[in-house]
């Protein structure tokens, strides 16, 4: 039996302006938008076969929940790129900070905080 991961569904502020920057950043399309649980409003966005789904609740978020020190947090989501100097570049002129830097095994990467709260890890395999 072979699994694939199709789909991450996490709360953001505003789901459609989460979705419009991750397009605008990587080209991805939306897959399906529309109302959600509790009156809230939901954005699948990605390619076609896989992609985040980003849940926006009616009421106000209560803030940010901590990273890497919270079961079942969320401490970041890892997105492959063909080109990630392009991708580091464009990440820049939107106006987010590039950081953690690595060259590791099997690849390269770079992390960055979104609009949204959410720590973002862009890698490449060569």
């Amino acid at each position: 039996m072979q699994a694939k991961l199709e789909h991450v569904n996490i709360t953001v502020p505003d789901a459609r302006a989460t979705a419009q920057f991750l397009q605008t950043l990587l080209g991805w399309e939306t897959r399906w938008e529309g109302a959600a649980l509790n009156d809230g409003y939901t954005v699948h966005v990605g390619n076609e076969r896989s992609y985040l789904a980003l849940y926006s609740p009616k009421p106000d978020l209560k803030g940010q929940a901590p990273r890497y020190d919270h079961s079942g947090s969320l401490n970041h989501i890892g997105i492959v790129v063909d080109d990630l100097k392009a991708v580091e570049d464009k990440v820049a002129a939107l106006g987010y900070i590039p950081h953690s830097h690595a060259d590791y095994e099997p690849g390269q990467r770079f992390y960055f905080d979104g609009p949204d709260g959410v720590e973002y890890e862009m890698v490449s395999y060569d």
